[in-house]
Protein backbone atom coordinates (compact mmCIF):
# COMPACT_ATOMS: atom_id res chain seq x y z
CA UNK A 1 0.00 0.00 0.00
CA UNK A 2 2.85 2.50 0.52
CA UNK A 3 4.22 1.92 -2.70
CA UNK A 4 0.97 2.61 -4.11
CA UNK A 5 0.79 5.46 -2.62
CA UNK A 6 3.86 7.18 -3.36
CA UNK A 7 3.61 5.96 -6.97
CA UNK A 8 0.49 7.80 -7.50
CA UNK A 9 2.23 11.54 -5.12
CA UNK A 10 4.82 10.79 -8.01
CA UNK A 11 2.92 10.59 -10.79
CA UNK A 12 0.81 13.61 -9.77
CA UNK A 13 4.04 15.49 -8.48
CA UNK A 14 5.94 14.30 -12.27
CA UNK A 15 2.74 15.92 -14.76
CA UNK A 16 2.63 19.05 -12.74
CA UNK A 17 -0.56 20.50 -11.52
CA UNK A 18 -3.91 18.55 -12.33
CA UNK A 19 -5.26 22.21 -14.38
CA UNK A 20 -2.16 21.75 -16.75
CA UNK A 21 -2.22 18.80 -18.37
CA UNK A 22 -3.52 17.28 -21.45
CA UNK A 23 -2.68 18.26 -25.43
CA UNK A 24 -2.53 21.89 -26.63
CA UNK A 25 -5.95 23.66 -26.21
CA UNK A 26 -6.58 22.91 -30.06
CA UNK A 27 -6.25 19.38 -29.41
CA UNK A 28 -8.76 19.72 -26.74
CA UNK A 29 -12.65 18.95 -27.26
CA UNK A 30 -13.33 21.94 -25.69
CA UNK A 31 -11.99 23.95 -29.09
CA UNK A 32 -13.45 22.18 -31.98
CA UNK A 33 -14.63 23.82 -34.70
CA UNK A 34 -14.58 23.51 -38.87
CA UNK A 35 -13.96 27.34 -38.91
CA UNK A 36 -10.49 28.12 -39.82
CA UNK A 37 -8.04 31.40 -39.38
CA UNK A 38 -4.63 31.55 -40.79
CA UNK A 39 -2.16 32.83 -38.28
CA UNK A 40 1.09 34.08 -39.08
CA UNK A 41 4.07 36.32 -37.60
CA UNK A 42 6.24 38.69 -39.28
CA UNK A 43 9.34 37.45 -36.53
CA UNK A 44 8.92 33.51 -37.51
CA UNK A 45 7.72 31.10 -40.51
CA UNK A 46 5.39 28.51 -40.18
CA UNK A 47 7.47 25.93 -38.10
CA UNK A 48 10.50 27.97 -37.57
CA UNK A 49 13.07 28.80 -35.06
CA UNK A 50 11.78 31.85 -32.49
CA UNK A 51 14.35 34.44 -32.80
CA UNK A 52 16.13 35.19 -29.33
CA UNK A 53 14.70 38.51 -28.78
CA UNK A 54 11.37 37.20 -28.09
CA UNK A 55 12.50 34.56 -25.33
CA UNK A 56 13.10 34.48 -22.05
CA UNK A 57 16.89 34.50 -22.52
CA UNK A 58 16.47 37.73 -24.98
CA UNK A 59 14.33 40.41 -24.48
CA UNK A 60 11.34 38.47 -23.27
CA UNK A 61 8.67 40.25 -26.10
CA UNK A 62 5.77 38.97 -27.39
CA UNK A 63 6.21 38.09 -31.79
CA UNK A 64 3.84 40.36 -33.69
CA UNK A 65 1.44 38.07 -34.36
CA UNK A 66 -1.54 38.27 -37.23
CA UNK A 67 -4.46 36.50 -38.51
CA UNK A 68 -7.13 36.53 -41.11
CA UNK A 69 -11.10 37.19 -40.75
CA UNK A 70 -13.31 35.34 -38.62
CA UNK A 71 -16.65 34.78 -38.88
CA UNK A 72 -19.11 37.40 -39.10
CA UNK A 73 -20.72 36.15 -35.57
CA UNK A 74 -16.98 36.70 -33.42
CA UNK A 75 -17.84 38.18 -30.44
CA UNK A 76 -13.97 37.86 -29.07
CA UNK A 77 -11.01 36.28 -29.80
CA UNK A 78 -8.38 33.92 -26.78
CA UNK A 79 -4.80 33.74 -27.68
CA UNK A 80 -3.36 30.75 -25.74
CA UNK A 81 0.60 29.73 -26.42
CA UNK A 82 1.81 26.59 -25.32
CA UNK A 83 5.06 24.15 -24.71
CA UNK A 84 3.81 20.24 -25.10
CA UNK A 85 7.46 19.55 -24.83
CA UNK A 86 8.10 20.40 -21.49
CA UNK A 87 9.13 18.34 -18.74
CA UNK A 88 7.46 19.73 -15.88
CA UNK A 89 3.96 20.89 -16.69
CA UNK A 90 2.42 19.58 -19.92
CA UNK A 91 1.49 21.71 -21.36
CA UNK A 92 3.49 24.80 -20.06
CA UNK A 93 1.30 27.75 -20.60
CA UNK A 94 3.54 30.97 -21.77
CA UNK A 95 0.45 33.21 -22.49
CA UNK A 96 -3.21 33.53 -22.13
CA UNK A 97 -5.44 36.46 -23.30
CA UNK A 98 -8.98 37.00 -23.88
CA UNK A 99 -11.50 39.05 -24.84
CA UNK A 100 -9.68 40.36 -27.40
CA UNK A 101 -11.64 42.70 -29.47
CA UNK A 102 -13.55 41.01 -32.29
CA UNK A 103 -12.24 44.17 -34.89
CA UNK A 104 -8.71 43.08 -34.10
CA UNK A 105 -6.59 41.14 -36.88
CA UNK A 106 -3.12 41.41 -35.03
CA UNK A 107 -0.91 42.20 -31.96
CA UNK A 108 2.49 44.20 -32.11
CA UNK A 109 5.17 43.06 -30.81
CA UNK A 110 5.81 43.25 -27.20
CA UNK A 111 2.25 43.37 -25.60
CA UNK A 112 2.59 44.03 -21.87
CA UNK A 113 0.39 42.71 -19.71
CA UNK A 114 -1.70 45.30 -18.84
CA UNK A 115 -2.17 45.89 -22.33
CA UNK A 116 -5.93 47.09 -22.80
CA UNK A 117 -8.76 45.60 -24.89
CA UNK A 118 -8.41 42.06 -23.47
CA UNK A 119 -7.77 40.25 -20.09
CA UNK A 120 -4.20 38.18 -19.85
CA UNK A 121 -4.69 35.27 -17.42
CA UNK A 122 -1.64 33.59 -15.42
CA UNK A 123 1.32 31.72 -17.19
CA UNK A 124 2.69 28.45 -15.63
CA UNK A 125 5.63 30.93 -13.76
CA UNK A 126 2.27 32.48 -12.19
CA UNK A 127 2.54 35.69 -13.38
CA UNK A 128 0.28 37.97 -15.55
CA UNK A 129 1.09 37.91 -19.34
CA UNK A 130 3.96 36.06 -21.86
CA UNK A 131 6.56 34.44 -20.70
CA UNK A 132 8.60 33.62 -23.49
CA UNK A 133 10.35 30.49 -24.39
CA UNK A 134 12.85 29.44 -22.29
CA UNK A 135 13.43 25.17 -22.99
CA UNK A 136 15.16 23.12 -20.39
CA UNK A 137 18.61 21.01 -22.07
CA UNK A 138 19.43 20.96 -25.26
CA UNK A 139 16.62 20.04 -27.92
CA UNK A 140 14.43 22.83 -29.82
CA UNK A 141 10.61 22.61 -27.69
CA UNK A 142 8.06 23.40 -30.21
CA UNK A 143 5.64 26.45 -29.30
CA UNK A 144 2.26 26.80 -29.97
CA UNK A 145 0.50 30.19 -30.86
CA UNK A 146 -2.89 29.47 -31.24
CA UNK A 147 -6.22 32.06 -31.89
CA UNK A 148 -9.63 31.73 -31.26
CA UNK A 149 -12.46 33.34 -32.22
CA UNK A 150 -15.66 33.39 -30.15
CA UNK A 151 -19.88 34.20 -30.63
CA UNK A 152 -19.28 35.29 -26.89
CA UNK A 153 -17.12 37.38 -24.13
CA UNK A 154 -15.91 35.49 -21.43
CA UNK A 155 -16.63 36.55 -17.77
CA UNK A 156 -13.58 35.66 -16.43
CA UNK A 157 -11.58 36.48 -14.00
CA UNK A 158 -7.69 37.30 -14.50
CA UNK A 159 -6.62 34.80 -12.13
CA UNK A 160 -8.74 31.56 -14.06
CA UNK A 161 -6.86 28.59 -14.93
CA UNK A 162 -6.40 27.17 -18.68
CA UNK A 163 -8.84 24.50 -17.90
CA UNK A 164 -11.45 27.64 -16.64
CA UNK A 165 -10.62 29.23 -19.56
CA UNK A 166 -10.70 26.21 -21.71
CA UNK A 167 -14.49 25.54 -19.94
CA UNK A 168 -15.87 28.56 -20.63
CA UNK A 169 -14.66 28.14 -24.40
CA UNK A 170 -16.58 25.13 -24.70
CA UNK A 171 -19.56 25.66 -27.83
CA UNK A 172 -18.20 29.15 -28.35
CA UNK A 173 -15.24 28.64 -30.89
CA UNK A 174 -16.28 29.37 -34.24
CA UNK A 175 -13.12 29.56 -35.87
CA UNK A 176 -9.50 28.73 -34.55
CA UNK A 177 -5.74 29.04 -36.05
CA UNK A 178 -2.52 27.71 -35.01
CA UNK A 179 1.27 28.86 -35.78
CA UNK A 180 4.29 26.87 -34.51
CA UNK A 181 7.00 27.96 -34.10
CA UNK A 182 10.34 26.10 -32.19
CA UNK A 183 13.15 27.57 -30.48
CA UNK A 184 16.40 25.37 -29.09
CA UNK A 185 18.63 26.66 -25.90
CA UNK A 186 21.18 29.40 -26.70
CA UNK A 187 24.84 28.44 -26.81
CA UNK A 188 26.57 29.50 -23.83
CA UNK A 189 30.01 29.52 -25.19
Amino acid sequence: MPALIAGLLFAMIGCGTADAGGPVASDQAETRTAGQLALTSEAFSRGGAIPLRYSAYGDGLSPPLAWTASPSDTRSYVLLVEDPDATSVRPYIHWMAWNIDPGTRSLPEGVRPTAAGMVQGRNSRGRTGLFGPRPHGSSAHRYFFQVFALDTELALPAASSRNDLLGAMKGHVVAAGTLIGTFRQPDRR
